[in-house]
């Protein structure tokens, strides 16, 4: 297996892990500030892993 790829599939899960994260803090949000924060950069990190994994996933190559 490619580096890349295994690159590819750590940042999907760090993804999905962050989003889910992120749900459940939205589930269990009570409006303070701090809550919305948190919210807000694990949402955003969140989509940025997945994104990013997946594309790197999808544009390596294999070579055998």
């Amino acid at each position: 297996m490619n580096t890349k790829k295994i690159f590819g599939s750590l940042l999907t899960v760090l993804g999905i892990g962050s989003l889910i994260y992120s749900a459940i803090l939205f589930i269990n949000t009570h409006g303070n500030n701090h809550d919305v924060k948190a919210l807000v950069v694990f949402s955003v990190l969140g989509v940025l892993f997945f994104v990013a994994g997946i594309g790197l996933i999808r544009t390596t190559k294999d070579a055998s």
